[in-house]
């Protein structure tokens, strides 16, 4: 490119610079010099490649030593050390005793560090003085403007802090100034003078923050200005437009600027380079940069320019290189574009344009070696002219409205590198020409409408990395020849309809492979035991409408780099315990609904990254770890329905981002844990179905976030706490059934206005329902099979209640008598009642009476005794009694 044989060229001109100096060579050098010369090397660290010269025994030879130039008195005028891996400090250069240095080149040693000596800005007849690509730290002090005979400054890429000293503009002989790639802030640019020798100004890629620099403006003669990569704000002065019309490269790449970008910009009639990309202009493309004729590089990428693409740039017939991506243009690309026919690379992505993509632009763009106008709103067919465009290395279409089929035409880009159509409404099979194009090494078809099976040839794409063919309907099974990509890192099928085993070998040549989805599709059988052999997966999704069986790979145990696993709804089987190992970047893990078997392995406490640990429906057994109190980031934990016993650890109180904890379906015992009240992260808590007993903790109610409690089907006694009742974000369910639960029902429940569904049957609960008045979004209750009495809530949302199992309960409801019936036979049994008390008494009476009448009839007819013993009378008496 034209920006490569420009950097050649500067570089010729800096050589012939320093050619031209004084340099004549005398067999005289100072001797003075060439020991202070030894002194520094002998500090340095590393300096091997000055061994062969730079020696005492060569003292007396000084202007011939590597990299020094002597004057026309034998003192030293230049020292050029570029390149030289030397390593060490200038703490010990002597720079004072070189007061004939002209040049002084210590650039790209790359571990020369420290900070720059003052001394150096002694050097009065320094004219060149380049210390870049070193690790050179501090501040550029003041001083420096004492270098009143220097031409070329070069400090870039260093560890430079601290503030540009306004003296540097002292140094008004200046033609190349480049603080570029340091750590320096703005000063005060009010004390800073014009330059106006200075052709070349970069102080890009530091810390930057004020508004643009004035003084810039005034250095009329540059031609040359990178401000890229700092924090500069505001809107670009008009005085840069009208002063500064010299300019052919200007780069305020990644900054803070904004407003509308000036119709003035025209003026910089001489640019060839102009680059605005990622800043915060807005408002339309000025039509008037169709002036700038021989302009070759245009980026205006990454703003917020909101126009249509003004035809007026296919008046810049030099352009090579074109980036209007992430604005809001929109509209079609003008038709004038077919005018640049040098284009080698076109982005206009993350846009609104829309319309359909001429075939004339691309029998026009021959040159192109990338084309990227994904995100946005093309429509129509791609077009076979396509295949014209031999050069291209990028081809971006994805996230657009294509349709139609892929071009058999794309068969012809040979040199093609990278290849994204998706998500557009692409149909029709995969051309088998694209099985041909051997140097892709990404290949992204997914989400579209594309049928068919892959072929055997995909074995032919030996430089594929990524190959992801996602949300299609394509079918059949994967050949064996997938297993010979062995440089892929990427295979995405996922929500396809293929079906059959994965190929054997697949894995087994691939050590790199990371990301593997074979979601929603029909495979069955093992997953191949090369999966991992790399040791480098960090991905697996094999969950969805599968049927994999068997057990895991072998190494899966070693695959310490694991971010997230997905095998789901599958019937994999085998030892847990064994199946994984240490993971320590594992986020996400999900083995529900499968087979597997054995114990939760203490190991599972050094996942330190993990967030989602999904266990359930297998047939896991024995304790949960205390370990897993260790997963401090660990957001959800589903155990449910395996074999669990036990009780849940106390260690679990420091899971406190714990979003769901859910163990239902279990054999757990003992009470449930007061701490549980301190998880306030808690959603959902379900712990159904296990032998939990106790009370239900009043700590319970500090989870103010819950959405759903379970704690039916286990051997909760006691009563409900009215704790409960703050559970405000309660919504889904509170389910305390098939308990031991007696009492009463807290009224204190009618607060949870958001609660759907209510389930307090199979319990010992007594007393009546309360009105519960507030629990206005209820859909369904069940109160059934207790001991409660009394009118049920007339609320509507108690209408479809299911209240069986209560014989005290009445009201307008399915299964209960109305209340009224129940009143009269109240009644009723009140009258029964009040006869029964008149009758008793009254019978009651009267066997009284009778009683004591019997008695003393006894006691008359009994023979009177005789002291003796002797019977006196024994005669029968009457005895009656009238009522």
């Amino acid at each position: 490119m034209a920006i490569t044989q420009k950097t050649h060229l500067f570089r010729i001109h800096v050589f012939l610079f320093l050619a031209l100096l004084p340099l004549t060579i005398t067999a005289s050098p100072a001797t003075a010099e060439a020991e202070v010369l030894l002194k520094w090397k002998n500090s340095l660290i590393s300096s091997s490649t000055l061994n062969s010269s730079w020696s005492l025994t060569n003292i007396g030879n000084l202007c011939n030593w590597t990299g020094i130039a002597c004057d026309t008195t034998g003192k030293v005028s230049v020292i050029n050390l570029s390149e030289r891996e030397l390593e060490g400090t200038l703490a010990q250069f002597d720079f004072i005793s070189f007061p004939n240095l002209t040049a002084f080149n210590l650039s790209s040693n790359t571990k020369l560090n420290g900070s720059i000596p003052s001394t150096i800005y002694n050097l009065s007849k320094l004219t060149f003085l380049d210390l870049s690509n070193n690790y050179f730290d501090g501040n550029i002090t003041s001083e420096i403007g004492g270098l009143t005979e220097l031409q070329y400054l070069s400090f870039y890429n260093n560890y430079l802090i601290g503030t540009i000293p306004y003296q540097i503009t002292n140094l008004q002989k200046l033609w190349y100034l480049d603080l570029g790639s340091n750590y320096l802030q703005s000063p005060d640019w009010s004390k800073f003078s014009g330059m106006p020798l200075l052709t070349r100004l970069s102080f890009n890629y530091n810390e930057l923050s004020s508004e643009f620099p004035g003084f810039v403006t005034d250095c009329w003669n540059l031609t040359y200005l990178d401000l890229s990569k700092n924090h500069l704000t505001g809107a670009i002065p008009e005085l840069l437009f009208s002063n500064l019309g010299k300019l052919v490269f200007l780069n305020l790449t990644s900054n803070l600027f904004q407003g509308p970008l000036s119709s003035n910009i025209s003026m910089l009639s001489k640019l060839q380079d102009l680059r605005l990309g990622k800043n915060r202009f807005s408002g339309p493309i000025p039509e008037q940069i169709g002036l700038l004729s021989d302009l070759q590089i245009l980026d205006l990428q990454e703003n917020a320019l909101n126009s249509t693409i003004p035809s007026e740039l296919g008046f810049c017939t030099n352009l090579t290189f074109l980036a209007l991506a992430t604005n809001s243009l929109s509209g079609a690309i003008p038709l004038s574009f077919t005018d640049l026919n040098k284009l080698s690379d076109l982005a206009l992505s993350v846009n609104l344009l829309s319309g359909e993509i001429s075939p004339y632009f691309l029998t026009n763009w021959t040159d192109l070696i990338s084309l990227q106008v994904q995100e946005n709103n093309f429509t129509g067919i791609i077009p076979p002219e396509i295949g014209l465009l031999e050069k291209l290395n990028y081809l971006f279409l994805c996230g657009n409205e294509f349709h139609g089929s892929i071009p058999s035409e794309m068969g012809n880009l040979k040199d093609l590198l990278r290849l994204d159509l998706s998500r557009n409404r692409l149909s029709g099979p995969i051309p088998s020409v694209e099985w041909n194009l051997t140097k892709l090494t990404i290949l992204r078809l997914y989400d579209n409408q594309l049928t068919g099976t892959i072929p055997p040839q995909i074995g032919n794409l030996t430089s594929l990395t990524d190959l992801e063919l996602s949300i299609n309907k394509l079918h059949g099974e994967l050949p064996e020849t997938l297993s010979l990509l062995s440089k892929l890192e990427r295979l995405s099928v996922l929500d396809n309809n293929f079906s059959g085993t994965i190929p054997t070998d697949f894995g087994k040549n691939s050590p790199n492979l990371q990301y593997v989805h074979f979601s929603n599709n029909s495979f069955s059988g093992e997953l191949p035991r090369g999966l991992c052999s790399g040791f480098a997966l960090k991905n697996l999704t094999a969950d969805g409408d599968n049927n994999f069986t068997g057990p895991l790979p072998d190494c899966f145990r070693n695959c310490t780099r694991l971010t997230r696993v997905r095998l789901d709804g599958n019937q994999f089987t085998g030892d847990i315990s064994i199946a994984f190992g240490v993971h320590p970047s594992l986020v996400f893990i999900s083995l529900s609904g499968n087979r597997f078997s054995g114990e939760i392995s203490p190991d599972w406490g050094l996942c330190q990254s993990l967030t989602k640990l999904q266990v359930d429906g297998n047939k896991i057994s024995g304790e949960i770890p205390v370990e897993l109190g260790k997963l401090s980031q660990l957001r959800y934990l589903s155990l449910d329905n395996n074999e669990l016993n036990g009780q849940i650890p106390v260690e679990l109180e420091n899971l406190r981002h714990l979003f769901n904890l859910s163990l239902s379906g279990n054999h757990l015992t003992g009470d449930i844990p007061k701490f549980i009240g301190n998880l306030t992260d808690l959603n959902y808590l379900n712990l159904a179905g296990n032998n939990f007993s106790g009370r239900i903790p009043n700590e319970l109610g500090n989870c103010e976030r819950l959405l759903s409690l379970n704690l039916g089907n286990n051997n909760l006694s006691g009563e409900i706490p009215p704790e409960l009742g703050n559970l405000l974000a309660l919504q889904i369910f509170l389910d305390l059934s098939s308990n031991s639960l007696s009492g009463t029902i807290p009224s204190d429940l009618g607060k949870l206005n958001s609660l759907e569904n209510l389930n307090l049957s199979h319990n010992h609960l007594t007393g009546i329902i309360p009105s519960l008045s507030g629990m206005i979004s209820l859909n369904s209750s069940d109160f059934s099979y207790n001991d409660l009495t009394g009118q049920i809530p007339t609320a509507d949302v108690f209408k479809n209640a299911i209240n069986t199992g209560n014989s005290g309960l009445c009201g307008d409801a399915e299964g209960l008598s109305p209340c009224s019936s129940i009143t009269q036979s109240r009644k009723s049994n009140n009258k029964t009642k009040i006869v029964l008390a008149i009758v008793i008494p009254v019978c009651g009476l009267s066997f009284l009476v009778f009683a004591i009448g019997a008695i003393l009839q006894g006691a008359m007819s009994r023979p009177e005794t005789h002291p003796r013993g002797m019977i006196v009378n024994s005669y029968p008496q009457s005895f009656s009694l009238k009522v």
